[in-house]
């Protein structure tokens, strides 16, 4: 199952979604129960999502790193 999360998972008090994937607490509660269609559709606007967050996660997770072509090690 295909998932936005990079394991930063704090809430943006102002937006409600999360500062690393930009999913709302009820979305990250139901995620796994969704069908593939309705994550498809949170997936579609989580780019907008995360420009409006107050701030920016200040640590690169390793997944993201690999994710941006960085280090395998």
């Amino acid at each position: 199952m295909e998932s936005p999360c990079i394991l930063v998972c704090s809430i943006d008090d102002k937006t409600g979604y999360c500062f690393g994937c930009g999913r709302t607490l009820d979305e990250l509660a139901r995620w796994i129960e969704m069908t593939d269609a309705e994550r498809q559709a949170v997936m579609a606007v989580l780019p907008a999502r995360l420009e409006t967050v107050e701030r920016k996660p200040r640590r690169i997770t390793r997944r993201r790193m690999l994710a941006e072509g960085g280090p395998a090690s």
